[in-house]
């Protein structure tokens, strides 16, 4: 059985999700169940810090879109923080890369928001 350890916080940029440990197959579920209830309101980000992932497979790949979608579904948007080498290159093999925008630090991530105006 796979290992994951998932801290959340909020921030007045939004809710942050830092992952660390194996986001796969077994671990996924987790992370789905956790979505839908983040408290993450109009014109926020979401950060998914993934600095701490040792493994990726494509089901964690799968969560991070359903990350996505909750945000959207929000009226928000989602950033991805400390993304290892290992997730980056799959992100970018499979065209995400340009769908998630990065951040080396979930810090640099949330100075980055700029509040909706309006």
């Amino acid at each position: 059985m796979s290992q994951l350890r998932i801290r959340t916080r909020t921030t007045p940029s939004g809710p942050v999700i830092e992952l660390a440990g194996e986001l796969d197959h077994d671990s996924a579920p987790e992370i789905r169940d956790l979505l839908p209830g983040l408290p993450i309101k109009h014109g926020q980000q979401l950060v998914v810090d993934l600095g701490g992932l040792t493994l990726c497979d494509s089901s964690g790949i799968s969560v991070l879109i359903a990350a996505r979608n909750v945000a959207l579904d929000a009226h928000s948007t989602i950033v991805l923080a400390a993304v290892p080498d290992m997730v980056s290159r799959t992100l970018s093999i499979v065209g995400l890369d340009q769908v998630f925008p990065a951040h080396p630090t979930a810090q640099a991530a949330e100075a980055a928001w700029t509040p909706a105006t309006g």
